[in-house]
């Protein structure tokens, strides 16, 4: 009877090993696929923009005419869009984790906040951009302007920079937290010697990540009032703005060819831009985790 039950169970472990085997092929099958794709993309993108990718196509404006059409404003616009967002979602979405994980408890405040940040975090971005244009250009009066933008990207973002912060919160060990309680500190101090700067690393990649997925959007900043052609630079957080997704679409809806090359071109300039931000995410995780000395 025991023999026959040992066959049984060799039988079920090979049928789970042979199906383990089928969906590791399947997986590594789709993501090749994806990445494939990707690659295909990217190279006809850099096909396509590389030639007209020189420094008087980055400082100069948007004309009618794709031999002298720039993308300066658009940087520019990008560049304050997502300095002023990180400023805003930083010291908030981190102190919101903060309070969460060490001050909160699990409370019936605690747990609505929680469950309203899950929510957000997948709420549509279209969405954020009517709930910008409801409460920052027409209530508080800011019109399309850069600030306007930057606030309405902050709320988008804010729920995914409080997810990671907490992750990263929740990963320091506790023994890093009793040890400094037992020595005399108080919680306060505990949390900002100990506990912010053994997360720092997850906090600062989760925020320059959301920031990496704020730099492609498009949908919000065209419902806030963003312009998709402008000719000139914004001077402060209260002139218009376009961003590099709003101008590279404009020239991709235009029928010339032309058009369409200089459009691949702001492409990979985002694309740039992109792979800085990820970039800093990787040096600054490095640089905290050298540090460390737990």
């Amino acid at each position: 009877m025991r023999s026959a039950t040992i066959r049984v169970d060799d039988a079920q472990l090979r049928r789970r090993k042979l199906l383990g085997t089928v969906m590791l092929g399947v997986f590594v099958a789709a993501t090749l696929s994806a990445l494939g794709v990707l690659a295909i993309l990217v190279g006809d993108t850099i096909r396509d923009g590389a030639g007209w990718l020189d420094w008087n196509f980055i400082q100069d404006l948007p004309s009618r005419r794709p031999d002298r059409a720039g993308i300066w404003p658009a940087l520019v616009g990008t560049i304050w869009i997502m300095i002023l967002t990180a400023a805003f979602t930083f010291p908030v979405g981190v102190g919101a984790a903060i309070y969460l994980e060490e001050f909160g408890g699990r409370g019936r405040l605690s747990r609505i906040i929680e469950i309203n940040i899950s929510n957000l975090a997948g709420v549509p971005s279209i969405v954020y951009g009517l709930l910008g244009l409801a409460v920052f250009v027409e209530l508080a009066g800011m019109g399309p302007s850069v600030l306007a933008g930057a606030l309405t990207m902050t709320l988008l973002v804010l729920p995914v920079v409080i997810i990671a912060s907490r992750e990263a919160i929740r990963a320091v060990p506790d023994s890093l937290r009793q040890a400094s309680l037992g020595l005399g500190a108080t919680r306060l101090q505990t949390v900002w010697s100990h506990v912010l700067p053994a997360a720092m690393p997850g906090i600062l990649t989760g925020t320059i990540l959301a920031l990496s997925r704020a730099i492609g959007e498009t949908a919000p900043l065209i419902v806030v009032g963003a312009a998709t052609y402008i000719t000139f630079t914004p001077d402060g957080p209260g002139d218009r703005f376009t961003v590099l997704p709003m101008q590279i679409f404009d020239w991709i809806s235009r029928p010339q060819a032309d058009f369409h090359a200089i459009a691949a071109a702001g492409i990979i300039v985002l694309l740039i831009l992109l792979l800085t931000m990820n970039l800093a995410a990787i040096m600054l995780r490095n640089y905290f985790r050298k540090n460390q000395n737990w």
